[in-house]
């Protein structure tokens, strides 16, 4: 099996990477029938957990915003209103959802006001952490919705409103917000220029009307436009007054692939990184620009899309990674778990290891999204014209602009980053390890590696070190058996592989006897002791199908030189499976 792992090339320094997940998000529902489907950040969570990832960056569980640090940005009657309203109510509530935009696409369900908190107090932490200088990159893959305005849901997006612009000298901002636009705002009374930059295949309307009239954020959209939701983002759209040209819009036709969407993307952001000079970037990731998903029309494939994400890490400035659009679940997934190793400086290997939702990633289990051979509506001269003008409105801007810094003003977020230990007296004393430390921790490169890794790299899982150099000194007659994934899985995960996960790890079994770089023992024809290896097979088949365990390790018998039988503790040789021996 290849690794799962790989080093990036010309990786100069290793960043520090905070990732954020709360296991509470794969639990909402928007509704049946209804593309956006939380249950997309879980299954790139358990991608992320099952390559091992989790051994490169810091994991957080983020405080979820609260009803009175929501309504310090939000209008008070939407959040009051989102926090009441549930499916067994909403009929109370008929004209507010009107008002509101609550309805089809926005439903009411249950949770509603906490999967808006936990979207929100991700984006916010991760961009307190990047202005604390805590991490280099922040990834909220929960985050990323961009479509909201103030007191009006769209687009699958709720979380919306500003009250707080004022604070930040910014009182000629639009009235709108997205969660994204909270995080924005925590890096603004830190930084003096944020660039925000849009790759789903939507525009950002949420965020660039936000921003719409202030120079010190600039909006950077790439985007399908033209009788396409939500309708904004033309080619002419650049802002007003003080913002007039920090807002640039690229609109994009059906079917672009990887090279026209990278020969645009390069030269505009190079262009804007020397020209706005930004102080820190959010990169909204969403994945409907991906090929083949149920709400896009471009044609990018996995490594198109998260080349993007690979660009814009090169320039190393704090980088804010969001979620957004995405609506076929095992391509969204893929995509957010590679591009998370992107941040972490690996490369994660082609095969998809066993994890919880292993099943929808057949039939090939590869972790590649490929483009189609879908038209590129998007013609050299089409493309060469829009980045001629965005390039030119860019040059409008007449650089970065002079931004007079004050007081860093105070909110709630930084009692929380200040006192990081405020809940320690709510850990079990009894827990010697609690889940916070353990989330904290990062492996360093060439760290001696823990159980899990046994038999990654080629090396061998020896139980006993004593028994291994004793058989070396004997002229090393002895081979160990190969650990059939049953007892010990050293390549694969030891959870569940979905609904049919037992099948699936009868194939992994068969797959891990094939690929294994570890000796297998084959005992010869003279001897009776482990049978042949059409039995051995057939009883490690038969111990997956039966789920049978024992509590007590059996002996293991072969015979020696001089033909004596001799028994050794099965703990001796690390898991090995065969039919029971017979003796002479």
């Amino acid at each position: 099996m290849s690794e799962k792992m790989i080093p990036l090339d010309g990786e100069t320094q290793k960043k520090r990477v905070c990732y954020f997940f709360d296991s509470d998000i794969g639990g909402f529902h928007y509704g049946p029938g209804h593309p956006m489907k939380p249950t997309r950040i879980r299954m790139c969570h358990s991608l992320v957990m099952n390559y091992g990832l989790y051994k490169k960056m810091e994991i957080f569980r983020a405080k979820p915003a609260t009803k009175r640090e929501m309504t310090q940005f939000h209008s008070d009657e939407y959040v009051e209103f989102l926090s009441r309203i549930t499916p067994s109510n909403m009929n109370s509530f008929v004209k507010e959802q009107h008002k509101y935009n609550v309805g089809d696409d926005c439903p009411v369900f249950d949770g509603l006001f906490e999967y808006c908190s936990i979207s929100a107090g991700g984006s916010m932490e991760g961009a307190a952490r990047l202005s604390r200088d805590k991490c280099d990159i922040a990834v909220n893959w929960a985050g990323g919705l961009h479509h909201a305005k103030k007191s009006e849901a769209s687009g699958f997006c709720y979380v919306n409103g500003l009250q707080v612009f004022k604070v930040f000298n910014l009182s000629t901002l639009s009235d709108s917000c997205v969660d994204i636009v909270l995080g924005i705002l925590e890096l603004l009374r830190y930084h003096t220029r944020v660039l925000y930059i849009d790759i789903d295949v939507h525009h950002g309307d949420g965020v660039e009307e936000a921003f719409y009239t202030t120079d010190r954020v600039m909006t950077v959209s790439f985007h399908k436009y033209g009788e396409y939701f939500p309708g904004t983002g033309e080619l002419r759209d650049v802002g007003v007054m003080k913002g007039k040209y920090y807002a640039l819009n690229f609109p994009l036709r059906d079917g672009i692939s990887d090279e026209n969407y990278k020969s645009v993307f390069e030269p505009v952001i190079q262009q804007v990184m020397e020209s706005y000079d930004p102080s820190a970037i959010v990169l909204q990731c969403g994945t409907d620009s991906l090929s083949g998903d149920k709400l896009g029309c471009l044609n990018l494939s996995m490594r198109g899309h998260a080349n993007c994400v690979k660009f814009v890490k090169s320039f190393n400035k704090p980088l804010l990674l969001l979620g957004g659009g995405g609506y076929t679940m095992r391509n969204v997934s893929r995509a957010w778990a590679f591009e998370t190793g992107l941040a972490a400086g690996v490369e994660l290997g082609p095969e998809i290891p066993v994890n919880e939702y292993y099943e929808y990633f057949g039939p090939d289990y590869e972790l590649d999204v490929k483009s189609s051979n879908a038209d590129d509506l998007n013609s050299p001269a089409y493309l060469d014209r829009v980045k001629r003008i965005v390039l030119e409105n860019l040059r409008h801007a007449g650089g970065p602009p002079s931004v007079q810094m004050s007081d860093i003003p105070i909110m709630p977020i930084d009692s929380a980053l200040d006192d990081p230990n405020e809940d320690e007296d709510l850990i079990d004393p009894d827990d010697r390890r609690p889940m916070r430390l353990l989330d904290s921790r990062r492996q360093a490169d060439g760290e001696l590696s823990d159980s899990d890794d046994e038999g990654e790299g080629g090396r061998r899982n020896h139980a006993m070190y004593r028994k291994r150099e004793s058989d070396e000194i004997n002229g090393g007659t002895h081979k160990f058996g190969l650990g059939g994934g049953i007892l010990n899985s050293g390549t694969m995960n030891s959870h569940g592989a979905g609904p049919s996960g037992h099948t699936t790890a009868v194939r992994m079994l068969a797959a891990a006897a094939a690929e294994s770089n570890m000796d297998v023992d084959t005992p010869s024809a003279e001897s009776n002791a482990g049978g042949s290896g059409t039995e051995a097979q057939a009883a490690a088949t038969s111990v997956v199908a039966n789920h049978i365990t024992k509590d007590e390790p059996e002996p293991i018998t072969e015979k020696n030189e001089d033909g004596e039988v001799q028994a050794e503790d099965k703990m001796a040789v690390d898991s090995v499976v065969s039919p029971p021996a017979e003796t002479a």
